[in-house]
């Protein structure tokens, strides 16, 4: 049984959203958004995010979409010696993300997207491994399976963040497909927490089903708990509130480093790797935030403030940010306008808005449309990361509430 305000504010969404809208010419798309939904932030107009969000997909498109019948996509473009045919599924979610993002756009802007959305979970299902990974529960490979390639080891993370997009399509639209799709995930990442009470530091979900890492991180175990309090909010079933509980404290407990950000990982011999990640400090305050709304506890609501001033001190105020992954720095923002949603304020949206902006003026090559982060060469990861940043820079504020 699905709690009434959830469904509410599906319907609404859905209507906003106006699902099952033909796909207009490419051309076009940008060129459409003007006088649509305005005022999205302090220094760069709403059109303008809008259609950047546009050519930045469009260039995705054109130069690392597989245009073969799989809808599957380049590792990266120009592709090097030795790649293989496809990406993997990780850089795919994120390119599946991006369209997800792009189709919340206001009015016939994201209605137009509709269609690529339905391309991208076709592509997405190519990776879908039915017969189950090392715990015997089906999830996605790391690799797209037969007949595209011959799949690939087991990421939680990988499923988590799938996951995580089939809610915000359930939030967004009502789709129980997408739903019933991100529990099946649920009970993948379950499977994989660590048991064994001999281990150092005990619980935590592995990141990996591989046999050549045995490391519990807070990319693994906290993406966990922020599906499992979105679950939650959802069917009001009080075992994910208590998953989702069971893997901030674990996570708090021994990857909480004393400036308040979140380490890395665990290994098995008790070793911690130190490094903070910015998608790390963005997954905690998303779930804290949602936590927060689930149980009415303003103690997560600190908690989440918290970890955004730190992280925001520590990326952007000592000038850390730009040296950190396109693709990790998305997922940090899209969980502080999260946050935002919340609280209000703009202080991280103008944050973002500033990344953004220097994004497109000093990275992006105006000949492709392309973000060759690291050179001559674009990663799909980091193309579809600035899609997601201009497509939910785009959005109304408060839509922002549905993201991860």
């Amino acid at each position: 049984m699905r709690f009434t305000r959830i469904v509410g504010t599906v319907a609404a969404l859905a209507c906003a959203l106006g699902a099952g809208a033909a796909a207009a010419p490419a051309q076009d798309r940008g060129q459409q958004a003007s006088g649509e939904a305005h005022g999205a932030g302090h220094g760069t107009p709403h059109r303008t995010q809008v259609e950047r969000a546009v050519a930045s997909y469009e260039a995705m498109q054109e130069h690392l979409y597989v245009d073969d019948g799989s809808g599957l996509y380049l590792e990266r473009f120009p592709r090097h010696a030795g790649d293989r045919p496809y990406s993997y599924e990780w850089p795919f979610s994120q390119a599946h993300v991006a369209t997800l993002d792009l189709t919340g756009m206001p009015g016939r802007t994201g209605r137009q997207f509709v269609d690529d959305l339905a391309d991208r979970e076709r592509g997405q299902e190519h990776f879908w491994n039915a017969d189950g990974g090392t715990t015997g529960l089906p999830g996605y490979d790391s690799y797209a399976r037969a007949p595209y390639g011959d799949g690939g080891d087991m990421f939680y993370d990988d499923n988590e963040w799938v996951a995580l997009a089939k809610i915000q399509q359930y939030l967004a639209t009502g789709d129980e497909a997408a739903l019933a799709r991100a529990e099946e995930i649920f009970e993948l990442v379950v499977s994989g927490w660590d048991t064994d009470p001999s281990h150092p530091a005990p619980g935590g979900v592995f990141w990996t089903q591989a046999d050549w890492s045995s490391d519990r991180n807070t990319v693994s175990t906290m993406p966990g708990a922020q599906l499992a309090t979105r679950l939650f909010m959802i069917t009001g079933e009080q075992r994910y509130l208590e998953w989702a509980q069971r893997m901030v404290e674990w996570t708090d407990a021994h990857l909480l480093a004393p400036n308040g950000l979140y380490w890395d990982n665990i290994k098995l011999d008790g070793t911690i790797d130190e490094r903070h990640f910015s998608y790390n400090q963005g997954v905690p305050v998303g779930t804290y935030t949602l936590l927060y709304q689930a149980t009415g506890d303003v103690t997560y609501l600190h908690k989440a403030e918290s970890i955004a001033r730190a992280s925001y001190r520590y990326f952007v105020t000592e000038g850390r940010l730009h040296d950190h992954e396109v693709f990790f720095n998305s997922i940090w923002f899209k969980n502080l306008l999260l946050l935002e949603s919340v609280t209000g304020g703009t202080r991280y949206r103008e944050a973002m808005e500033d990344y953004a902006e220097r994004q497109w003026r000093e990275v992006r090559d105006p000949a492709t449309g392309l973000f060759p982060v690291h050179g001559e060469t674009t990663e799909l990861l980091d193309q579809a990361a600035m899609v997601q940043i201009y497509a939910t820079l785009a959005w109304p504020r408060g839509q922002a509430s549905i993201l991860y």
